[in-house]
């Protein structure tokens, strides 16, 4: 039996988890944590950039093999900077785009966490 296996979009959660890790906790990492907000993320990107598909046999290599290759094929090809460079604007663009349009969704679904000692005092009244 064969599988297709989609090697672009291995490489695009990837560089999103490295992107979003630049960004502060709230609201950007608290709110694509979502799996709803990801999602649109990943489409988002993957909706915009050339995908690379691979059809295997289930004995010649196992999934998880093929997605970890997929991340060093697309690093690999003629101009590896220009790509991810391009990538990480898009997932960008995508972030405020996706903040933008949902913002009011994206506030009341994730709180704010504050820390006690940072809190002011009630209890003057």
């Amino acid at each position: 039996m064969k599988t297709v296996v989609n090697l672009t979009q291995q490489s695009i959660v990837e560089e999103i988890e490295s992107v979003l890790n630049t960004y502060p906790s709230h609201p950007y990492q608290q709110a694509f944590a979502i799996p709803n907000l990801r999602q649109e993320l990943i489409t988002f990107v993957l909706n915009r950039i050339p995908s690379f598909y691979s059809v295997m046999s289930d004995e010649q290599i196992p999934l998880t093999e093929a997605e970890q290759r997929s991340l060093a094929y697309y690093k690999l090809s003629r101009k590896p900077l220009e790509q991810q460079l391009h990538l990480q604007n898009l997932i960008h663009q995508g972030i405020c785009l996706i903040v933008q349009e949902k913002s009011d969704w994206i506030n009341h679904h994730v709180c704010e966490t504050v820390e006690p000692a940072c809190e002011p005092s009630h209890w003057f009244g």
